[in-house]
């Protein structure tokens, strides 16, 4: 078996319990496969979308969810039962939202800082097979970019360099302080959640803000380099989503198609 194949044989298998879908695009037509379907109908998608991949794709742009990460041990945050927003208990937050809310986080940081012991790249969760799926991609010189709403960083892990990276609502491998926007040593900032040595204040002169890593929470704006999908989009010739419904990334999706 091709090793091509293989791979997104274990990809969509590892992710089987999330959505994926590849859509090809060219100046004579368009074509969509997905994870929906007879078990025969994903075999074929799969053959297809490895053919195209192997001897035709040289632009392929990536859009990841929540569902890329869930076989990694990471919850995704809306799903009955198991997801994050349901398991937030222990915190006593007024909503489960407040955790990544900047507001709460102003008044009391405690439960993000928790939160964040766990979550924090490379300490309990490491990339999986669709992780390194998207390194072989960029290693075989397909790779346009990789568009993530996660906040885990295990596309970083996997060796995703940041040129090819936009980590939409942001990553914990930079931090910032919340009042003057002075930038932090990730290092440290590291060392005292994982420590416990939390909050982290500033180290501005007369400044006692917070630091926090700098991802996206409620009431923050997306990265500004986010909103450059429209470059990226006409030199594309392959969208892979995988691991998301699409509720988030719909706006990028409809300019591709």
């Amino acid at each position: 078996m091709q090793p091509c194949l293989l791979t997104l044989r274990l990809v969509s298998r590892f992710i089987r319990c999330s959505r994926w879908c590849a859509v090809r695009r060219d100046d004579q037509h368009s074509r969509r496969w997905s994870s929906s379907g007879s078990d025969k109908q994903l075999s074929q998608g799969i053959e297809s979308v490895a053919s195209y991949i192997k001897q035709q794709a040289s632009n392929i742009l990536v859009m990841v969810g929540a569902g890329m990460s869930t076989p990694s041990g990471i919850p995704d945050f809306r799903s009955p039962g198991t997801g994050l927003y349901d398991n937030l208990q222990k915190y006593d937050l007024p909503y489960p939202e407040a955790i990544f809310d900047i507001h709460y986080f102003m008044m009391d940081p405690r439960p993000f800082f928790t939160l964040a012991q766990d979550l924090y790249p490379g300490v309990n969760y490491k990339p999986n097979i669709a992780h390194h799926f998207l390194r072989l991609l960029h290693e075989e010189g397909k790779l346009q970019m990789v568009y993530t709403q996660n906040i885990d960083g295990l596309e970083r892990l996997a060796g995703i360099p940041e040129e090819k990276l936009v980590e939409a609502h942001g990553s914990f491998a930079t931090a910032s302080c919340t009042l003057c926007g002075r930038r932090h040593d990730s290092g440290r900032v590291k060392k005292a959640i994982v420590e416990g040595d939390v909050p982290v204040m500033c180290e501005a002169a007369k400044c006692k803000g917070k630091v926090k890593p700098d991802i996206v929470f409620f009431g923050e704006n997306l990265p500004s380099v986010f909103w450059d999908y429209h470059l990226q989009v006409p030199f594309t010739d392959l969208l892979l989503v995988m691991g998301t419904s699409l509720e988030v990334t719909v706006c990028m999706y409809q300019h591709f198609m």
